[in-house]
């Protein structure tokens, strides 16, 4: 989910945590609940900072690591021991507890969307991604600002947050169910789609699909049990050359192919470099897939510059390259 509503969730279980008689009764254990909930429902995210060494690092790290099986059981201590010296008075055990709901929660909600975590390392580093709720849900997050005004108000908070958390569950089941009804109509209309990715977003009814037979590319969009293909691309495969092997040793490359697992892809010689494209099909955006990796490489097979991530222009993506070769 998105840093605003793993805020607003950090703030309802600071709510529900009046449940605890220790914490309704006792200042101090209150005081340091508060901040462990606010803090764990952050944690996991620490990654983002990723973002400042390069795209790629981030794509490849996020939402992995640091959300596996042993952090979600390191982050409550790394937050919980500091804040028991802060605030001495609190009790230890009731504040670990507190904050580990709060990281767990946060790499459980994680989890029911299309990015997905890698949350059953070191087990696995496959990615759980079960992509039936967008990274920003409206009705998510709006359930929370309403509980969190009816406690402001006066609503007993306990009573209030159960409550949304039940209606809440009821949205994640009719989420599943529809999600369901969309790929029977996918499989319908593509008989013979062997992949099929069903990504949500932020509108109840409306989904993005991106599927795969054993000849095309499938790129449309649903609209309830309404599907309309946008795009159909002939589905060939990667050709076995020393540029495109090349291209595929780059970090940037590596760290796409790790990402996305539905793709298209396209050579174009620029003259003095020749142009290898990978391009992500489950982001399709007015016409435009924004999401790709790029390499040029010149005739002495030597990656003159590259890039992986988000641009929603060529303007855009060219001068991103020429600032990683100003880099290089």
């Amino acid at each position: 989910m998105d840093t605003g509503t793993h805020i607003v969730m950090g703030l309802a279980l600071c709510g529900l945590a009046q449940a605890d008689p220790l914490v309704a009764e006792h200042v101090p254990t209150a005081t340091a609940v508060y901040a462990g909930l606010m803090l764990g429902s952050q944690a996991p995210d620490v990654d983002t900072v990723l973002k400042l060494k390069n795209n790629a690092v981030y794509i490849r790290n996020h939402r992995g690591f640091t959300h596996s099986i042993p952090m979600v059981l390191a982050w409550p201590l790394i937050i919980s021991l500091p804040l028991a010296l802060i605030v001495p008075q609190a009790d230890l055990l009731h504040l670990w507890l507190w904050t580990q709901l709060a990281v767990f929660l946060h790499v459980f909600v994680d989890i029911f969307n299309s990015y997905g975590t890698q949350a059953l390392r070191p087990f696995s580093n496959r990615w759980v991604a079960l992509g039936v709720i967008n990274t920003f849900d409206p009705v998510i997050f709006f359930a929370h600002i309403v509980a969190l005004a009816a406690w402001f108000f006066g609503a007993d908070p306990v009573l209030t947050m159960l409550m949304m958390y039940a209606l809440l569950a009821l949205y994640y089941v009719v989420r599943f169910s529809v999600q369901a009804a969309v790929r029977r109509a996918v499989r319908s209309t593509i008989p013979d789609a062997g992949d099929i990715i069903i990504a949500p977003t932020m509108r109840f009814y409306q989904w993005r699909i991106a599927a795969c037979s054993d000849t095309h590319h499938y790129v449309g969009r649903a609209y309830g049990r309404s599907i309309t293909i946008l795009d159909k691309f002939p589905r060939r495969p990667i050709p076995d050359n020393e540029l495109v092997r090349t291209a595929f040793k780059d970090s940037n490359f590596r760290a796409f192919v790790a990402f996305s697992p539905i793709y298209r892809w396209e050579i174009t010689d620029l003259g003095t470099v020749c142009e290898v494209r990978l391009i992500d099909l489950r982001y399709r955006s007015k016409e435009f897939y924004p999401f790709v990796a790029v390499a040029h490489i010149d005739d002495r097979m030597e990656i003159r510059n590259s890039f992986t991530g988000w641009i929603f222009s060529e303007d855009k993506l060219r001068k991103k390259l020429s600032f990683a070769h100003e880099e290089g």
